[in-house]
């Protein structure tokens, strides 16, 4: 697109185009809007119209060498470092830490994440640096760090639920309802968490566990859960004895276990496991000292079968 300019005194110059806003003709060229008051300033310089104040070239020195070095100090990091100091001895010193909300995360590591060196200063001291720091601890789930002036910083932080306890191979870890893995497993408080054994168990053992604990008698006497080929559930009670429960219908499963529990006293008897995973029957494993016994007790029955005289005939 071209822009006309005619001429101002009864004459048309030759036409031009116009380019980034100036309007170039044989005779005229006009500046865009946004240069003509620094042009008429560098004019007026030039004519001698505008004397500069005394001392200017000396003030501009002194701004142009005092941006370099400001400049340069903050790309060194000396900024950051003189503003530290200079307001730690002003009073703004961290002098307080307030921690809340951890029950499992030592107070000792989230000093050490905070980084205070003794002499750090509240102005200085970088609050979501800190947070994002002492997030990456393994107990924390969420942080808060916040500053209070003139001297205090408040910690505050949301734990993960740790719910049971995962083995995998030979390796021990508490994991929480989502399956994670949140530390290895070290013994004290948390043995009383359940023990799920297998891989898969820890994502799967949620929902599973929700249901055992829906009969208090069984749920008191399991010691683990075994998760089998990642699709059915084995039960390892406190006397030794493994109830190996079908892929479905779990519930009707688990009834007629408490049920023949109740009549005879299943479960407390000398065996080592109970397969309910067909449908038509119930198969009672032996342990290997019942079934020495069972065996000589056969033995008996059948040489004293042996021994019964005939019926005379």
């Amino acid at each position: 697109m071209f822009a006309l300019r005619s001429g101002q005194h009864g004459r048309g110059g030759a036409l031009r185009p116009a380019s980034l806003g100036v309007f170039l003709s044989a005779e005229h060229f006009v500046l865009p809007r946004w240069l003509r008051r620094p042009a008429r300033v560098v004019a007026r310089l030039c004519s001698g119209e505008y004397t500069p104040p005394r001392f200017a070239a000396t003030i501009a020195s002194a701004v142009l060498l005092s941006s370099s070095v400001l400049y340069g100090a903050w790309i060194g990091g000396e900024i950051p470092v003189a503003v530290q100091t200079v307001t730690s001895r002003l009073g703004f010193a961290v002098e307080s830490v307030r921690v809340s909300g951890n029950a499992e995360t030592s107070e000792i590591d989230i000093l050490e994440r905070l980084e205070l060196d003794g002499w750090t200063s509240l102005v200085g001291f970088d609050a979501d640096l800190a947070r994002q720091r002492i997030a990456g601890l393994p107990w924390v789930k969420q942080a808060s760090v916040r500053k209070i002036y003139p001297d205090t910083i408040e910690v505050r932080i949301e734990e993960r639920k740790p719910f049971a306890i995962w083995q995998h191979g030979r390796q021990l870890a508490i994991v929480d309802r989502a399956g994670d893995v949140i530390v290895p497993f070290s013994g004290g408080r948390h043995s009383v968490l359940p023990l799920v054994i297998g891989y898969g168990a820890a994502e799967d053992a949620p929902g599973f566990v929700d249901k055992i604990r829906r009969y208090p008698e069984l749920a008191s006497r399991v010691k683990g859960f075994i998760r089998v080929a990642e699709r059915r559930w084995d039960l390892r009670l406190e006397n030794g004895i493994t109830i190996k429960l079908p892929e479905g219908n779990t519930d009707g499963a688990i009834a007629e276990v408490l049920r023949m529990d109740r009549e005879n006293g299943l479960l407390s008897r000398d065996i080592a496991s109970v397969d309910l995973r067909l449908e038509d029957r119930l198969v009672i494993g032996l342990t290997p000292e019942a079934l020495v016994r069972r065996t000589a007790a056969l033995a008996e029955q059948a040489k004293a079968a042996k021994k019964k005289p005939g019926k005379n005939i």
